[in-house]
């Protein structure tokens, strides 16, 4: 790596903000389901079938993100924030169902390819022994966007009556985003050169046959898994343990919103600090003794929202924390590997989805945080097989 080669807080802000963009646009239709249903006249089946497919966008990055490793990272964070900026113009001229649902596809498509090419350059700039505190800062765009994205939304809502209200500002600040890649981030051309030669000797089956990668997928997946296992069904254990509904949900959406912030924030402080794999290996035993202390809450609400508060502070501490632990397992082919991660995600939210509500229907929410704390111990058995060996780089002066 080369003196130049660095990333500059500027870059760092930028791709942070870029992000928060692409996290609002996806996390805006939870809160406001209701109003952009109605608007669209579209039955919540039919909208639970479109949320279906956006989260299966995430198993298509792997076959997008080779375009990264292939002609250059800032290329492929061009084309990412190009096609978002596209979808949120379909609906911005052409308001109607279709255009809708194509946006909402496109724009998750979108973010996926733009985050795999994002944090490959930050892999290919920072060294690994920082690119901890790098890679955190920017996963900070997903709080953000709850913060401070998602209230910009609902005002625009409110003030026009226009479900489609929100996609004019998100095509300025895509357009806006492009624009200040284009003149602030310098090209790759070096760093993808040995991508190509990579994926020209193996082609995609070559990360599978990396056993760093199939043990950091399989860890990602087992994680995500225990995570979706309680996820899914915390408001119902809530409304049925406290006999409470939207004040207790209203207070747990305010609760996981800051443990992720909180998550977000120490996991960008420490894991350079702590090591990669002791604070992956740390999160998963706080977030199973969470688990377990939402079983024992006593009845009182306030510690069961203590408990929820620990259990997402923690895991968004361990999937931050293995970001930049996995971005070294083949750097020739990083984005690749960054986006199987995603794609790693994608499956263990799937299989929560299915595991989760089943065992609190047959069983009780026990089971499920004993099934979470069982999915967590697979992936800290895992990490112990995991070995990753840092390039040595030398500065040059």
């Amino acid at each position: 790596m080369k003196s130049g080669d660095t990333l500059t807080p500027l870059q760092l802000g930028l791709f942070t903000l870029a992000r928060m963009v692409m996290n609002t646009s996806y996390r805006m239709v939870y809160p406001f389901l209701s109003t952009f249903q109605n608007g669209l006249g579209m039955s919540l089946g039919a909208f639970s079938l479109l949320l279906t497919l956006r989260s299966l966008t995430g198993l298509i990055g792997p076959l997008a993100a080779p375009l990264a490793d292939w002609r250059g990272r800032k290329l492929s964070m061009l084309l990412g924030i190009g096609t978002f900026t596209t979808g949120a113009l379909l609906v911005t001229f052409w308001p109607n169902g279709t255009t809708f649902f194509i946006a909402v596809l496109l724009m998750a498509l979108a973010y996926l390819v733009f985050l795999a090419a994002m944090q490959a350059y930050i892999g290919d700039r920072v060294p690994y022994h920082r690119r901890g505190r790098a890679m955190g800062l920017t996963e900070l765009s997903w709080s953000l966007a709850f913060i401070l994205g998602i209230p910009l939304v609902g005002w625009l809502l409110g003030r026009t009556g226009l479900w489609q209200a929100p996609f004019p500002l998100l095509a300025l600040l895509g357009m806006l985003a492009m624009i200040a890649l284009v003149v602030f981030v310098p090209g790759d051309h070096a760093a993808h050169a040995q991508s190509s030669a990579a994926l020209n000797r193996g082609g995609l089956l070559q990360i599978v046959r990396v056993p760093a990668v199939q043990i950091g997928l399989g860890m990602a997946l087992a994680m995500t898994t225990a995570n979706e296992t309680v996820n899914l069904v915390f408001g119902l254990w809530l409304e049925n343990s406290f006999g409470l509904k939207l004040a207790a949900l209203g207070a747990a959406a305010a609760v996981i919103g800051v443990a992720e912030m909180g998550g977000e924030g120490f996991s960008a402080w420490l894991v350079d600090r702590l090591g990669k794999e002791w604070s992956v290996r740390a999160g998963l035993l706080l977030n199973s003794l969470a688990a377990v202390g939402l079983v024992f809450s006593g009845g009182a609400v306030w510690s069961a929202l203590l408990g929820l508060f620990l259990f997402y502070l923690s895991f968004e501490f361990t999937v931050v924390s293995a970001m930049p632990l996995m971005s070294e397992a083949l750097p020739t082919l990083r984005a690749t590997v960054m986006a199987s991660m995603l794609a790693s995600f994608s499956i263990g939210r799937a299989v929560g989805a299915v595991v989760g509500p089943f065992l609190y229907t047959h069983w009780s929410f026990p089971v499920n945080a004993a099934v979470a704390v069982l999915f967590n111990m697979i992936a800290i058995a895992l990490l112990s097989r995991l070995k990753i060996a840092p390039r040595l780089v030398e500065e040059e002066g």
